[in-house]
């Protein structure tokens, strides 16, 4: 039986909320090994001159603990 650590973490896209999400992912499992599962909590986006110019996901991932 494995043990779980959960982090929250937050991806950026000019694209949109996939993207962001995607993003956040791919950077995490750069550093963190063996993420289990990833849960958008929370979708923003950065507005400037009335326009979308940054899409915004947090996230919860989780990885399995090494032993």
């Amino acid at each position: 039986m494995g043990i779980y650590k959960i982090i929250d973490i937050v991806g950026t896209s000019e694209k949109g909320f996939a993207d962001a999400a995607k993003n956040a992912v791919v950077e995490a499992a750069k550093t963190v090994k063996k993420i289990r599962r990833a849960e958008v909590t929370k979708f923003d986006i950065k507005v400037e001159n009335d326009r979308p110019t940054l899409y915004r996901a947090e996230m919860k991932i989780s990885f399995e603990i090494e032993r």
